[in-house]
Formats: structure tokens, C-alpha cells, sequence
């Protein structure tokens, strides 16, 4: 007679706020056995790591599968993996888009219905000691604030935007091209997201430009506050990448960015997404 086994779920924490090894095999991942397990631990500790595992591409795909909805990068795009990658070359026209990524930010801050997450693996690691992803739990930083900036910021709205992003490695950029990012358009979303769950986290990042109803320099003052408390040592993780790693962030309750490396270095990730479950509030 033929005796069920049921897989267990292997990890080992990374930080006390932030990120955890999954140490599970590949046959155990794709079997879809552990796609509940998997995703509460990506609530609980923002950052998954799977130290080179060495997914393909098809098998990427299949893993994201098993976690929720295969979200594709644009309406009507067949599933295939993202080339991610500062490098025109490798990326084409998306390549200088991509710069925006080398600060802190989160995914889709101009839907209502950001991604769940994003799920990154490395084909080709740039050379150690530059290209590492960095990771900032704004869930533990929200929940560290002392009580009375809770109170004070409970309530704000800020207005994002795309082309906000332009700033950070453009400070001159051309005017086709800032129309071009604003044409995008702004969207106003709360700083502080209270989640289904009932937990709560910061809505900031390089798309945040202007807090309303409040002066544009205090506003100012206070994102950049606001983002150099959730990217403290105790908030943070950095990846440093080898080849076959993959990573999960869950993007309602993290920030991310690409630490800086060689353009020609050949750096290649490719990414695939979740669907968002839940829009902000």
C-alpha cells in the first residue's frame, strides 16, 4: 500500500526583521506541495531566498504558479520570464527605464492593485562586491515608529509618480522624455497601507513626490525620513548574487533596489510576478 508523505517547508531566518532560506529542494518546490507554507513565510519575512537553486526559465514559471496568478508584464504578453538588466544591449528600449530601479522603491505605486510579488532569479551575477539587490521591510519599519509618528502620519495621502523617479539618475532629463514619464500620470495613495490583515505598512519610494495638503518642503522632509528610517541596518537585507539564486519579495510590504554595477558587465536576472490581490488603503 502506497504511504502519502507531506513535505516540509526547510528554512532558516536571514535577519530579525527581514528574510529567510528556503532550503527545500527543486523537485519539492515545483511539486506546488509548499505554495501555501511558501507564501505565509513571504508575509512573515518579506524576503525569500533560494541559494542557488538553478530554476530554468519554463521552471521559473512554473513556481510562480504555484504561489498564486501568473501576472504578465503587460495586458495580453504571453508567459515568458523579464530580462532585467541596466544594459541596453540585453534589455533594449526598457534598459533606461530601469535606472529608476537603482533607488528604493515599490512595484506599481500607479495601479490600485500593486503586484503581490515579484519572483527573481540570476542568470548572470555581476562581479562580487557590486549588483546586489537590497531589500527594506517597510511592515517592521512602520511598526517600530515611536507612537506619536504613527499618529501624525496615520492619515496623509501622497501623490506618485513615474516620472518622479527620472530625478534620481537624470537630474536634467530631456523635456520629451519627462513628458513622455508624465504623461504616465499621478496617483494618490495612502502613507500609511492598512492591509487586510490588519497590519500595516509604508507606502514610500522613489515614486513619492509630494504629501498632500502639506508644504512641499515639509512634505519633502518627511519622505526622506520616512525612507532613511525603513532602510536602517535592522529594516535592510542585501542579496549578493550567484548565479542559479533565486529571490521572492513581497512587494505590499517591502521597498527594493538594485545596488549599483558596471553597465557592460553582462548582469542579467530574469523576473515573473504575482498577480496583486489586494489594492492599497
Amino acid at each position: 500500500m502506497a504511504v502519502e508523505t507531506q513535505t516540509t517547508l526547510t528554512h532558516e531566518t536571514i535577519k530579525d526583521k527581514i528574510g529567510a532560506y528556503v532550503l527545500n529542494s527543486k523537485e519539492e518546490l515545483l511539486s506546488g506541495s509548499l505554495g501555501d507554507a511558501l507564501r505565509d513565510l513571504l508575509e512573515e519575512r518579506g524576503v525569500l531566498v533560494f541559494p542557488k537553486i538553478g530554476f530554468t526559465n519554463e521552471e521559473q514559471i512554473a513556481f510562480t504558479k504555484t504561489l498564486g496568478t501568473y501576472a504578465p508584464e503587460r495586458k495580453g504578453d504571453e508567459e515568458e520570464v523579464t530580462k532585467i538588466s541596466i544594459d541596453p544591449a540585453i534589455a533594449g528600449p526598457t534598459a533606461e527605464y530601469l535606472k529608476g530601479s537603482l533607488y528604493w522603491h515599490i512595484d506599481g505605486t500607479m495601479q490600485e492593485v500593486p503586484i503581490l510579488a515579484s519572483i527573481l532569479s540570476c542568470k548572470k551575477p555581476s562581479p562580487k562586491g557590486t549588483g546586489n539587490t537590497g531589500f527594506s521591510n517597510t511592515y517592521a519599519a512602520y511598526d517600530a515608529l515611536p507612537q506619536e509618528e504613527k499618529d501624525r502620519i496615520e492619515d496623509l495621502k501622497v501623490r506618485h509618480g513615474a516620472w518622479a523617479t527620472l530625478f534620481f539618475y537624470n537630474p536634467e532629463p530631456p523635456v520629451a522624455m519627462l513628458k513622455g514619464m508624465q504623461a504616465i500620470g499621478d496617483n494618490t495613495l495612502p502613507l500609511v497601507w492598512t492591509h487586510k490583515s490588519g497590519r500595516k505598512s509604508l507606502v514610500i519610494g522613489n515614486t513619492a513626490h509630494t504629501v498632500v495638503d502639506m508644504d512641499v518642503m515639509e512634505g519633502r522632509l518627511l519622505l526622506n525620513e520616512l525612507r532613511e528610517w525603513a532602510t536602517r541596518e535592522e529594516f535592510t537585507y542585501s542579496h549578493e548574487w550567484s548565479e542559479g539564486d533565486l529571490v521572492i519579495w513581497d512587494n505590499t510590504g517591502t521597498m527594493h533596489r538594485a545596488e549599483w554595477y558596471d553597465v557592460t558587465s553582462g548582469r542579467l536576472m530574469v523576473r515573473t510576478k504575482l498577480e496583486g490581490e489586494e489594492p492599497f488603503a
